[in-house]
């Protein structure tokens, strides 16, 4: 843990604008506001669980995109709670509710668990390689803002793999943030399943699983996990929401 909490939290609010920015500009963020605002509904409940996990998380800047690509199948959670999740994961996996959920919920808990700043620093390590990628960024291609640093840690940590152990410890904490938030705990399997299958075809940029590899093995944790869970998902009692915000950069 090279970097501090609150450092890969500023660091990665200054990454989030600086990629989001120019996606802005070529009018691909956001471009469809139901698919925003179904978005935005879901991963208000599952926030609403994320704090009650841990209580600083309340103080977070959640915010929610969803960025207009319909061939890339991708999601994820920077540090501080700003997440985005392309339109391709939605679209070209058919997913339900419940499937946005279990991804979303993964993804919020690799950020409650410092994961991404655990990634974050293996960035940083890798200093020489940050530098020479930041003469390389051009201006143009996030909005005339300057990112180098822990701020490129910051987007570069979204490329690099995260541990067997963190994976199972985010699908762990996400279908039980899921499942508590009142999505169904057996779609963390059906989404895998879609994902297995649409990552052989050639025409689609499978970013998730590059990140996030999906073995058989795994599926067969999350047939067990999601039995634990499903008393969870059962209890009827009002689900809560916490404010998410969309739009802001």
């Amino acid at each position: 843990m090279l970097v501090p909490e609150n450092m890969a939290i500023s660091e990665s609010n200054k990454a989030y604008k600086a990629m989001l920015t120019p996606i802005k500009k070529d009018g691909k963020l956001n471009a469809d506001p139901d698919m925003l605002e179904r978005v935005k509904t879901i991963t208000s409940r599952l926030v609403a669980q994320a704090v009650i996990y841990r209580p600083d998380a309340a103080n977070w800047n959640w915010s929610v995109q969803v960025i207009d690509e319909p061939e890339i199948i991708n999601a994820w959670c920077m540090a501080g709670g700003r997440m985005a999740i392309y339109s391709g994961l939605i679209l070209k996996l058919e997913a339900t509710d419940d499937e946005i959920a279990q991804v979303m919920g993964h993804e919020i808990s690799h950020a409650l668990l410092s994961h991404t700043r655990e990634r974050m620093s293996r960035a940083l390590a890798m200093q020489l390689g940050i530098t020479a990628m930041s003469i390389a960024v051009s201006d143009e291609k996030y909005g005339g803002i300057a990112i180098q640093g822990t701020a490129m840690a910051a987007i570069i940590a979204l490329e690099l793999p995260n541990s067997r152990t963190a994976e199972s410890e985010s699908d762990r904490l996400g279908i039980e943030i899921a499942a508590k938030a009142g999505f169904d705990p057996k779609a963390a399997v059906t989404l895998w399943k879609k994902m297995a299958d649409e990552s052989g075809q050639k025409d689609s940029r499978f970013d998730f699983l590059s990140t996030h590899p999906a073995p058989v093995k795994r599926m067969e944790e999350l047939e067990i996990l999601t039995q634990a869970m499903m008393p969870y998902y059962e209890d009827m009692s009002p689900k809560p929401v916490h404010p998410v915000s969309a739009g802001d950069i």
